[in-house]
């Protein structure tokens, strides 16, 4: 209950009803374990840390995430350039005869 509850506003749009029920949750926990290899025991001294199958679940899903990261990054800022460029070029009064398309797109956006 409690992780279902806990990632429940972290929710992407469109995601069906109960996509965090508990039941789906599980479901897809023990999809993670039987899919993940199971990292192979080392002996060695007593102190020493064995990586756990969670581990290896939280280090995969991790770098997928910087990748989606780096990836919204990667596009929000040629977006942002591209809409640099074309303010200086409204500016500086080249894209006036296509103002009232660009009014539009923007609407378009809003709405």
């Amino acid at each position: 209950v409690s992780v279902s509850r806990a990632i429940k506003p972290f929710a992407e749009p469109g995601r069906p009803p109960d996509w965090f029920s508990q039941k789906h949750c599980a479901s897809q926990y023990s999809e993670l374990l039987e899919t993940t290899e199971t990292p192979k025991r080392k002996r060695g001294e007593k102190g020493e840390v064995v990586e756990t199958v969670e581990d290896v679940i939280v280090r995969k899903l991790t770098a997928e995430r910087v990748e989606e990261l780096k990836k919204i990054i990667k596009e929000t800022q040629e977006k942002y350039r591209q809409l640099k460029k074309d303010a200086e070029l409204i500016q500086a009064g080249h894209m006036d005869n296509r103002l009232e398309e660009l009014c539009n797109e923007i609407m378009m956006w809003v709405f």
